[in-house]
């Protein structure tokens, strides 16, 4: 899943796949969100709002559980490789 960087409130990163219906949010303490069953038009507005964090606990954090996840849980999905290696150039 590539990670977009992103500075809003406690957000660092965001990432989607499409395909698995899943969101990946990166926070200012380092940990790692994913939340399941998320809707494309979610992520679009999410992505594309000026008041990302606003719209995240407004519309996602409210309305989807989430699942902390690990660096090695997330090198471990298929296809993988760890999406915070996009943000600091790792190959």
């Amino acid at each position: 899943m590539e990670m977009k960087k992103i500075s809003s409130g406690k957000l660092r990163a965001i990432g989607y796949d499409a395909h698995a219906r899943l969101l990946q949010v990166q926070l200012d303490d380092g940990s790692m969100l994913q939340y399941s069953g998320v809707g494309e038009e979610a992520w679009r507005r999410l992505s594309s709002s000026g008041s990302a964090w606003s719209y995240y606990r407004d519309n996602i954090d409210e309305e989807f559980t989430a699942k902390r996840v690990s660096a090695d849980a997330i090198a471990s999905i298929p296809g993988g490789k760890n999406p915070l290696d996009d943000l600091f150039g790792k190959p």
